[in-house]
């Protein structure tokens, strides 16, 4: 096993899905040990994510360490303990305000809620939501937004349709609501959160709080939602199976794929383990 001395990185910042877990978004086992093996080298393993907290915290249960979390994008940023280093929540009247267009508007896009710790939406016996359960393992909480959150406001909205739904959806939410940010991070799925949160913003926040130069610090992703996060630090990693436009935002390229392990394969190279 490499020392802290010569490892080539203090701290890995890292995607979940499609990067850290396979395509059915699960752990994959022969990674676990050398995720574990980071933490005697005192280099931390984050999470960066559209998830929730507890999207991330049964991964990080599961795999079996801890550590800081980047949720919602960069809209909610935790450190080991769970104490709050960053949240920038969409205001309740302006998300109360965009869930009416949406109903209005975009009535068969699936919509949920996400703030802090919980995940609302209007109807949790629609397929699409208990895909998403099915996905995360929690429990979406059926209630409207007025009842579900308070005056801190929301970190996210997920909308979930088929593709042309999604991508109109995309294209009318840009439009309408230009203080926002509308992501698809899949075909299926488009993230709204406030227009001024990125994961990369959540990236600085932790090197700055663990006292971490972020010159020694290595990310991995696979989506256009990680592209800004990939470009914020010198060696970065698209995974095998990202987009193009993503592969050519980062330094380099893993040899394998999220299916294959790409991820620790790499991790294991740069600590001289292969």
């Amino acid at each position: 096993m490499a020392t802290v001395e010569n490892a080539a990185f203090d701290i890995v910042f890292t995607d979940v899905d499609g990067t850290l877990l396979d395509a059915e978004h699960r752990v994959i086992a022969q990674s676990c040990s050398v995720i574990q093996g980071l933490a005697p080298l005192d280099i931390p393993f984050v999470l960066v994510s559209a998830r929730m907290p507890e999207g991330l915290y049964t991964i990080q249960n599961e795999i079996g360490f801890t550590g800081p979390l980047v949720c919602y994008s960069g809209a909610y940023v935790l450190d080991v303990q769970g104490n709050e280093l960053l949240s920038k929540p969409i205001a309740l009247d302006e998300a109360l305000d965009l869930k009416a267009f949406l109903d209005t508007e975009l009535p068969e896009v699936c919509c949920s809620e996400y703030g802090f710790h919980t995940w609302a939406c209007d109807d949790d016996t629609d397929p699409r939501i208990m895909n998403e359960e099915r996905i995360t393992t929690l429990k979406a909480t059926r209630a409207p937004l007025s009842e579900a959150f308070d005056e801190q406001g929301i970190h996210k909205f997920l909308l979930m349709g088929d593709p042309d739904q999604i991508a109109a959806a995309q294209e009318r939410i840009s439009t309408a609501y230009s203080n926002l940010t509308a992501v698809r991070s899949s075909e299926t799925l488009c993230e709204i959160m406030r227009g001024d949160v990125t994961k990369s913003e959540g990236v600085h926040v932790l090197c700055d709080y663990l006292g971490v130069d972020i010159e020694r610090a290595i990310a991995f992703g696979d989506g256009r939602n990680d592209i800004d996060m990939l470009r914020a630090v010198p060696r970065s990693y698209a995974m095998a199976n990202a987009p193009a436009e993503v592969k050519d935002s980062a330094a380099g390229v893993t040899e394998l794929s999220n299916d294959q392990n790409g991820l620790a394969v790499q991790l294991e190279q740069l600590l001289g383990m292969r």
